[in-house]
């Protein structure tokens, strides 16, 4: 008897062992996708890749389980994961709101489905809408020879720059029949801007968050992007479809942070401006406000907003939504209300920032994003009082891994704030404070320059006193060195400022204004902008 129970458990194991197509998936309920193969850098046709189904490979592409309910008259759906993430994002746990149902939504609604592996999956460098969707061309065909016929992609974030790359560029569009995009930042995001500022440089070289993916959604780099792509001859063989979100996610997570970042350039997701998730050849689904950048890839937030358009193969306007429009760009003149500094921290050594604060401002959100955990931050009034942040968290954006402290402070005593830092050990930190109600100075300043050089405006300052206002523009040029140039006073009486960056080499050029004097009432005022810019052809 004890032997023929051996017989049996040998056998269940052997049979356990040649199954992996019958592992129980993410969620529970269904198998996880499959790896089918591996593509190269040109497509080529790599070793078939085994099981298990948790590989990170670039170039890996998956299918996932065949639903008993499949309908073979509904196209295939191609996941496309957003920066520094994997195709398991579309079934294993997202950041903020549990685990993403996406795959098994699409599943139980009878859909094939499949996913990709681009340069992100490991977890090292990101890489630029180019790569990616060279490496996401080659894994188009692959798929789009399984199933026999042409997909549609469901696209997060910067998968849609990344999905329009492949389609455009490098041919794919023939294995595809529509791209719907979930908060893609087409024309870039502020948040990019921010990390690659002069003040940002400190901290970026300790984390080693600096990479080609997040360097190419700075919104100079996509205004570049942009023109590349949206005149090229395969633009529009595709139909587009895009959605957006204004929800800023849990209080106090990086997406809030993000978001109220943002805020003064429109409504956002905590990541990307609603203005920027726009196509001008692309039908824009849905802004809704409940849902942040996380979770507007989640199946049970979004697969129902977005299935009338996955079912069929081409536009039918009997079975899709009315198209909406998405918020109105308002960077052409941003309303900047942030003050920010940052730079290397002295070891057991306090390191104080000073923040000028003047009358009016509803509310001050100041934020401390350093690599250590451990270091102390306080907060100082005007008058003595001491504060101590209310929260501390990880990045999960742009400046992915950072420690983020932050004090929020309703009606701030006007004057000059102190910020107290203190490290055990090597590190640095980027301050960003964001006063909330006040609308102090505009930022004019074309995103996309072809000429050698690209003038800025500021204006909008009528509530500060211009004698007392000095200002400097610090430019991180494509290179990388950081140059000084000149802000000038204007003659007229129309309270503005002006400013011209010029460059020999054609590239990306990170815009940070620094203002500093006091408001027509005496009190400190101090304002940053930050805006990166394309010059040259």
């Amino acid at each position: 008897m004890q032997k023929r129970r051996q017989v049996w458990l040998m056998l269940l194991v052997s049979v356990l062992l040649i199954m992996p197509y019958q592992t129980v998936g993410a969620t529970g309920k269904i198998p996880d996708p499959q790896p089918m193969g591996q593509v190269s850098f040109d497509g080529a046709q790599m070793e078939a890749l085994p099981a298990p189904g948790n590989s990170t490979a670039p170039g890996t592409w998956f299918i996932g389980a065949t639903p008993a309910n499949a309908d073979l008259s509904k196209p295939p759906i191609v996941f496309v994961q957003g920066l520094h993430s994997r195709a398991q994002s579309w079934w294993e746990e997202t950041n903020y709101h549990g685990v993403n149902d996406m795959y098994e939504t699409a599943y139980n609604k009878g859909y094939r489905t499949a996913f990709v592996q681009l340069y992100d999956a490991p977890g090292g460098d990101a890489a630029t809408p180019m790569d990616n969707g060279r490496l996401l061309a080659g894994m188009l065909e692959k798929i789009y020879n399984h199933f026999g016929q042409k997909v549609n992609i469901v696209a997060h974030s910067k998968g849609g720059p990344d999905s329009q790359a492949a389609l455009i560029h490098y041919g794919a569009y023939r294995y595809v029949n529509k791209v719907v995009t979930l908060g893609s930042p087409h024309e870039g995001s502020h948040l990019a801007d921010l990390a690659y500022s002069s003040w940002a440089g400190w901290l970026a070289a300790l984390l080693g968050k600096q990479d080609p993916g997040t360097y190419s959604l700075q919104v100079g780099e996509m205004a570049k992007y942009r023109a590349q792509t949206d005149n090229h001859a395969n633009a529009r063989l595709n139909k587009y479809y895009t959605a957006a979100g204004t929800s800023w996610g849990p209080t106090f997570s990086a997406l809030a942070l993000g978001g109220a970042y943002l805020s003064q350039y429109g409504e956002n997701d905590g990541l990307v401006n609603v203005w920027s998730t726009d196509l001008p050849y692309g039908t824009h689904l849905f802004t809704a406000s409940d849902l942040d950048h996380d979770e507007i890839r989640i199946g049970r937030a979004v697969f129902s907003k977005i299935e009338s358009v996955l079912r069929t193969a081409t536009a039918t306007s009997a079975t899709e939504p009315k198209a909406s429009q998405p918020s109105a760009a308002v960077n052409s003149a941003d309303k900047q209300e942030t003050f920010v500094r940052g730079g290397a921290l002295p070891i057991s050594k306090q390191h104080v920032q000073q923040v000028p604060v003047e009358p009016g401002v509803k509310e001050a959100i100041f934020t401390v994003r350093t690599k250590a955990a451990d270091t102390q931050v306080t907060l100082i009034s005007p008058s003595g009082k001491v504060l101590k942040p209310v929260l501390k968290s990880k990045d999960q954006a742009f400046f992915r891994g950072a420690t983020v402290q932050v004090i929020r402070v309703a009606k701030p005593e006007a004057g000059n704030w102190q910020v107290k830092l203190l490290s055990k050990q090597k590190d640095a930190y980027l301050l960003t404070t964001h006063f909330m109600g006040k609308a102090t100075v505009e930022l004019d300043l074309p995103a996309l320059n072809k000429q050698s050089s690209a003038e800025l405006k500021l204006k909008g300052l009528e509530s500060v006193d211009l004698a007392s206002l000095t200002g400097k523009i610090k430019v991180v040029d494509p290179q990388g060195q950081v140059k000084e140039m000149a802000l000038y006073k204007t003659k007229k009486a129309d309270a503005t400022l002006t400013g011209a960056v010029s460059g020999s080499q054609a590239g990306v050029y990170n815009i940070t204004v620094e203002l500093s004097g006091k408001t027509k009432d005496g009190q400190p005022y101090a304002r940053t902008l930050v805006k990166s810019v394309y010059i040259g052809k």
